[in-house]
């Protein structure tokens, strides 16, 4: 029996989500004034995105609904998300759409390297959604997107933000060997919320990923992130510091979880900007080379600076 969704009766939530519309909806808390930002409208802000719309491309900064899209693309900042903008998983925080991908664009590499140069980027922050119905999860595509980048725009520095490729023999091998500047995936969250807030990942198997990328290119840096408000403990955040740092990670970020719409998994608090200050020390006295914590702070948030100061953070640290 094949089951149709009614498309005309739906709304943009619902179509953009459908396995969550069964959930009954949460509060929403009101956010507090630290979380408050400016809409976006500035010229360059306008100029960015009739690029990305010209180019027929996505960014995670609108699919995902980011607080950050009017600051960052007002300083021609954007994260590009490839492999189409419907993603095979149905994380409870996530508000990419999910779905049966259409299959990968051939094309697509040579249009993200061409938009790269024309946007006369200095760094660029590349992620995808998760293609679980592609044998390699979509890692020979986003090596190439690397590739072409590297041939259209060889002055900028790469950023990738890749998903897990869980199940996918031989794709994280091919990701570090693409040879990015900075490879960053995210774990997201404590282990003890995965089933609830990221049901299709594995957290060990998250971490086992940026550890693979130390052993197999020393060079490179790590990056990777988790939100808190989730309802997770001082504790088991700083048990995840520990675990990056186990793995090699260079780089921390720590922002606050917001809830995308009420059939999403809920705020269960808004964690002050004392306390994001407070991670930021324990971070730092545990090794990372650079922390970003903050209510705001998103992965790829000022990361063309923040890349910056991770180069002379690993240069002054390799002449003590």
């Amino acid at each position: 029996m094949v089951t149709l969704i009614d498309t005309l009766k739906k709304t943009p939530a619902e179509l953009r989500h459908p396995e969550k519309q069964n959930r009954p909806d949460s509060v929403v808390l009101k956010k507090p004034d630290w979380l408050r930002v400016k809409a976006p409208g500035s010229g360059q802000y306008n100029a960015t995105k009739a690029i990305v719309k010209e180019k027929g491309l996505h960014t995670v900064c609108e699919e995902a609904a980011c607080p950050n899209i009017g600051e960052c693309w007002s300083q021609k900042h954007a994260t590009l998300m490839i492999m189409g903008d419907t993603c095979t998983r149905a994380c409870a925080f996530c508000n990419v759409k999910t779905g049966m991908p259409d299959p990968l664009d051939p094309e697509e590499p040579a249009k993200v390297g061409l938009a790269v140069q024309q946007m006369g980027l200095n760094h660029v922050v590349i992620t995808s959604v998760d293609r679980d119905d592609v044998s390699d999860g979509g890692a020979a595509h986003f090596a190439e997107v690397v590739r072409q980048i590297r041939i259209q725009a060889p002055d900028t520095t790469i950023e990738i933000l890749t998903p897990d490729f869980l199940r996918k023999d031989g794709a994280a091998e091919v990701m570090i060997d693409a040879t990015p500047d900075v490879f960053n995936h995210n774990l997201e969250t404590v282990p003890r919320l995965y089933l609830k807030i990221r049901p299709g990942a594995r957290y060990f198997h998250s971490l086992r990923l940026l550890q693979m990328v130390k052993e197999r290119d020393p060079n490179q840096f790590t990056k990777s992130g988790i939100m808190v408000g989730l309802g997770e403990t001082k504790e088991e955040v700083m048990q995840v510091m520990d675990d990056m740092r186990s793995a090699g990670v260079d780089f921390i970020t720590i922002g606050q979880y917001l809830q995308p719409t009420r059939k999403h998994a809920a705020i269960e608090r808004f964690v002050t900007p004392e306390e994001f200050k407070a991670y930021e020390a324990i971070a730092r006295a545990k090794g990372f080379l650079m922390v970003s914590s903050s209510p705001l702070t998103r992965s790829s948030h000022h990361a063309g600076e923040d890349f910056a100061r991770l180069k002379a953070a690993r240069e002054a640290q390799n002449r003590r």
